[in-house]
């Protein structure tokens, strides 16, 4: 629909697509087209090449990992449904969560159970509310044994704090559950001094960790996704039990993407300034979003990793309500129509539909075109001000006089 209204020549700022707006690093592509020979089905769970680089990369975050414990797929996606079906029990989410995680869960036939988030962040359950949900799911016969989190998150922007990832733990370990760390923004992290602790670390034998080079290096389409199993029995046969599902769905990452994911997991150092740069691209403009919808009225947990905010403008709620905005659709609907504003209420995330959140994505405003993208990557790796581009200025200022006027008649 933003699609075609752009066509038709209506201006809109699109906030509603969670993509990594940015270039192709050019080595990147080097080895894309250097790797276009290798055409041959290879083992499915990747090369050991490729394998040895991301034990590498895990093992430099503080994830002892050997090769064998890594298999890789197209995407992230396919790991984690793959994850879904070879693992019996239902499954416990963060609420609100990515769009993807529910679905999934239901396409392996188990009950996806929603659980809150903490104030502190998203992308983890509530460490309390956890243990009352696997109570009463149990209590009603319902089996759960799942938990699927990420962090830093989609949709709040947000990472969880060491101690909460050890509460979160903690509960684990008492309800024997599995978790399932989805690290895909991992390498988002807007401040380069930000502690991060991942719950692999305090729970080695029963966390399985996902990544990919979607979000930290703008590789969506390539579609190349990674995950850790513990060094245990059972992490063994879960692997095994995963490379089963992939050789009967997708047999093995393309060769090609191999070439690009070990060049890229051996992190060299035009790899890692890279990501440097660009996190600190996503924090500016994911900050400078934050402050105009908090300077509008709304709640808003300060964004710390990927490129999203998640507002509340339930503190206007009576405002609202008298121009016939009383849920998240009728507000996501009223910021197109009469703001030029595109975002995704909080109820595709699986939010309360009467809430009064929505998603922004705040990669989007990098920029329409190639030359734009590469000038807002170009001013965050000199140190200087990417929201002084034109093109981010003026949609910053489109997006400041939308929720200026969002309650005016």
């Amino acid at each position: 629909m933003v699609a075609r209204r752009q066509a038709a020549g209506e201006r809109i700022v699109h906030l509603g697509f969670g993509e990594s707006r940015l270039p192709v690093f050019p080595p990147l592509a080097e080895r894309l087209a250097s790797g276009a020979d290798r055409n041959a089905y290879g083992p499915v769970p990747g090369d050991d090449g490729v394998r040895a680089a991301v034990a590498g990369y895990f093992a430099r975050r503080n994830l002892p990992t050997e090769a064998g414990q890594v298999l890789l797929a197209p995407g992230s996606k396919a790991l984690l449904l793959a994850l879904q079906l070879v693992r019996p029990g239902d499954v416990l989410l963060a609420g609100p969560c990515w769009v993807t995680y529910e679905p999934q869960a239901r396409l392996a036939g188990k009950e996806a159970i929603s659980v809150p988030v903490p104030v502190e962040c998203g992308g983890v359950p509530d460490p309390a509310a956890l243990r009352e949900a696997v109570k009463e799911a149990r209590g009603r016969g319902a089996d759960p044994r799942i938990v699927v989190l990420t962090s830093p998150d989609n949709p709040t922007g947000t990472h969880a704090p060491p101690a909460l990832v050890r509460e979160l733990c903690a509960v684990a370990e008492e309800e024997d559950l599995l978790l399932v760390s989805d690290e895909i923004y991992r390498d988002i992290l807007h401040d380069p001094d930000a502690v991060y602790l991942s719950p692999a670390e305090v729970c080695p034998d029963r966390t399985i960790v996902v990544t990919g080079l979607s979000k930290s290096l703008a590789l969506g389409g390539w579609r190349i996704g990674a995950a850790r199993f513990p060094a245990t029995p059972e992490g063994e046969r879960l692997r095994d039990d995963v490379a089963s599902v992939a050789s009967e769905i997708w047999s093995t990452l393309a060769g090609p993407m191999q070439a690009v994911a070990e060049y890229a997991f051996s992190e060299p150092p035009e790899i890692r300034e890279r990501l440097r740069a660009d996190a600190r691209l996503h924090g500016v403009v994911a900050r400078a979003v934050y402050e105009i919808v908090t300077a509008a009225g709304a709640e808003c947990r300060p964004p710390t990793g990927g490129f999203y905010v998640y507002p509340d403008f339930e503190p206007l709620r009576g405002e609202l309500a008298a121009l016939g905005v009383t849920d998240g659709a009728s507000l996501q609907e009223r910021l197109l129509d009469r703001h030029g504003i595109a975002v995704l209420a909080g109820v595709h995330f699986g939010d309360d539909p009467r809430a009064l959140r929505f998603r922004a994505a705040t990669s989007m405003l990098y920029g329409r075109t190639r030359e734009e993208q590469r000038a807002a990557q170009s001013a965050a790796e000199r140190g200087a001000d990417p929201l002084a581009l034109p093109h981010i200025r003026d949609a910053l200022a489109a997006i400041e006089r939308g929720f200026t006027q969002l309650t005016a008649r």
